[in-house]
C-alpha cells in the first residue's frame, strides 16, 4: 500500500529507549542521570524476588521495594503506594515488569511528579505511553498527559526468555492491538503507520517461532523489538473500540488483561473491517483477507485463548458490558450501534470465528 501523506499532525514523547541484550546493566546509570538518589523499586508479587535482586544491584541509589502492583491499577493500591514513597522519602521509581507494574508507576507519577525508569519483562508496550488506565468502584478509566510518560524504558531481551508461552502469546497478541488501533486512528500519521506496519509484521514473525522454540533467542529479541514499536503507536494517537471494550471488560469483570485483548481483537477488526478497509490493507496484506477471521486463524495457531467463557464472563455479563462502554465511548471510524456492540462481544463470549 503507498501512503498519501495529504496532511497529518504528528507528535511523539520524549522516551529515553535503551535496548538490547545486557541493558539491564545500565539501569544504575540511567536511575543517576534522572538524579535520583533513593529510588523505590516497583514489581508484582509473582516478581518480588527479581524486585529485591533489582534493589540490591542499584545499592544505595534505592531505598526499597514494592510488591503489590495488581492488574488494572486499583487506586487503593496506588495510594497505598504512595504512602510508602513518602514515608521512604523516595525520589524516583524503577518498575520492574509488565503492565501492571508499569501501570502503578505512572499513577505513582501523576500524583507526585517522580521520575520513572521502567525495565520492561512482557510485551505489553504500555511503558513508552503517556496512558494511565486506573480502576475504580469496578469502572476503569483512563486518562493521558506528559506526567504520566515514564523517562526511560529498558528493553532487555534476555528478561523475557523465560516468559511462559501463553503470556508471551497474549503479550504479544495485546501489543498488536495497539498498532492496529494506530492504523485507523483518528490522529494517526505517516510515521506511526510505519512503526505499526514494523511492530505487526515482526510479532507475525516471531511469535509463531516462541510458539514452537520458547527459547529461540532471535525470536525473543524480535518479540520485545515489535513490542517497543506497537507500544510507540499506542502512546502517539488516541484509543478507540477495541481498548473501549478491553478496558470496561477487565475494569467491571476483573479479567486478565492481555488475555482479554487477545480474545477481542478479531472481532472489533471484523466490526470496523468496511469503514476502516482502506486503513486497514497493510494488515490484510500481513495477515491475511478477511482481517478478522485471519487475526482469529493466527491466534488459533498460536494456542491463544479465543473465548471471553473461558476466562468466567458468563453470557448474562455481556448486556452489561455493552451498555458500559456505550456510555461514554471513545471515537470509532464506524458508529456504535448497541446491537453490533452486543453481538461482537457475544462473539467473542463464545469464539466464534468472525466472518469479516
Amino acid at each position: 500500500m503507498t501512503l498519501r501523506p495529504d496532511g497529518f499532525v504528528h507528535a511523539s514523547g520524549p522516551v529515553r529507549v535503551v535496548f538490547g541484550r545486557g541493558a539491564l546493566a545500565s539501569v544504575s546509570e540511567e536511575v543517576e542521570r534522572l538524579g535520583m538518589r533513593r529510588a523505590l523499586v516497583l514489581t508484582t508479587p509473582r516478581q518480588s524476588g527479581e524486585g529485591e535482586d533489582l534493589l540490591k544491584g542499584l545499592g544505595p541509589l534505592a531505598v526499597g521495594v514494592f510488591s503489590r502492583a495488581t492488574m488494572h491499577t486499583p487506586v487503593e493500591v496506588t495510594e497505598e503506594a504512595v504512602s510508602i514513597l513518602k514515608e521512604l522519602d523516595a525520589d524516583g521509581i524503577v518498575a520492574l515488569g509488565g503492565g501492571s507494574t508499569t501501570g502503578l508507576g505512572k499513577a505513582i507519577a501523576a500524583r507526585t511528579g517522580v521520575p520513572q525508569v521502567v525495565v520492561a519483562t512482557t510485551y505489553a508496550g504500555s511503558e513508552v505511553t503517556p496512558v494511565l488506565g486506573e480502576t475504580q468502584d469496578g469502572v476503569k478509566r483512563t486518562r493521558s498527559g506528559p506526567e504520566i510518560l515514564p523517562e526511560t524504558v529498558i528493553y532487555d531481551p534476555s528478561l523475557t526468555d523465560g516468559l511462559p508461552v501463553p503470556a508471551s502469546v497474549s503479550s504479544g497478541l495485546n501489543a498488536m492491538a495497539h498498532a492496529l488501533e494506530g492504523l485507523y486512528a483518528r490522529d494517526r500519521s505517516p510515521i506511526f503507520r510505519l512503526f505499526a506496519v514494523e511492530g505487526l509484521r515482526a510479532f507475525r514473525d516471531s511469535l509463531p517461532v516462541l510458539q514452537q522454540e520458547p527459547h529461540n533467542v532471535s525470536a525473543r529479541d524480535r518479540a520485545l523489538y515489535a513490542a517497543w514499536l506497537c507500544g510507540t503507536v499506542l502512546g502517539g494517537v488516541g484509543m478507540s473500540l477495541h481498548h473501549k471494550l478491553c478496558h470496561t471488560l477487565g475494569g467491571a469483570l476483573d479479567l486478565p488483561h492481555a488475555e482479554t485483548h487477545a480474545i477481542v481483537l478479531p472481532h472489533t477488526m471484523a466490526y470496523l473491517a468496511t469503514e476502516a478497509s482502506e486503513e486497514l490493507t497493510s494488515a490484510v496484506e500481513l495477515f491475511g483477507n478477511p482481517l478478522g477471521g485471519a487475526l482469529h486463524d493466527f491466534a488459533s495457531s498460536l494456542q491463544a485463548p479465543l473465548r471471553l467463557a473461558d476466562l468466567g464472563v458468563q453470557e448474562s455479563d455481556l448486556d452489561g458490558v455493552a451498555d458500559l462502554a456505550l456510555r461514554s465511548p471513545y471515537w470509532s471510524p464506524k458508529p456504535l450501534e448497541r446491537d453490533g456492540i452486543r453481538r461482537l462481544l457475544h462473539d467473542a463470549w463464545a469464539g466464534n470465528r468472525p466472518t469479516n
